[in-house]
């Protein structure tokens, strides 16, 4: 079942962390397992994923977070350092647009030129700020109720 097992035999992702499944490996520690996608925004495009299976960031347990960004900070620097990249796009998607339902990180290399405009998606605007304020009131409260 998702989000409780440590391998989901269909899981792509699964299968890179046991090494049943072939994958460029960039890291492979405690807090997860790092490795080149194989259909790159650029070269050097890296995927950061928890060993156990996990579908979303509401599923990684809190007492692992700081491991697991610990481990994507230090392949974000990797990519530049080793790529000699300007900086990096870090992001992460939950459920839509996820591709594996697996928790994953992309840490894609960027220098300026690279032809990569902002996001990946349209962008909108408030139509004013009594919009926006309740927008991020929503979002307050359903902090504070522990979402």
């Amino acid at each position: 079942m998702a989000g409780t097992g440590s391998v989901l035999d269909g899981c792509v992702f699964c299968k890179v962390v046991a090494g049943r499944a072939p994958a460029s490996r960039v890291a492979d520690e405690p807090d997860g397992v790092a490795f080149l996608d194989t259909r790159p925004v650029f070269r050097g495009h890296v995927l950061v994923v928890p060993r156990r299976h996990l579908v979303t960031l509401g599923d990684l347990p809190a007492p692992t977070l700081p491991g697991y960004f610990a481990l994507v900070r230090r392949i974000s620097l990797a990519v530049e350092s080793g790529l000699g990249a300007g900086g990096t796009f870090v992001a992460m998607n939950n459920r839509v647009s996820q591709s594996v339902p697996h928790l994953h990180t992309h840490v894609v290399p960027r220098t300026r030129g690279d032809g990569l405009r902002g996001f990946f998606w349209p962008r909108t605007r408030y139509a004013d700020d009594t919009e926006a304020q309740g927008y991020a009131a929503r979002i307050a409260a359903a902090l504070t109720a522990g979402a």
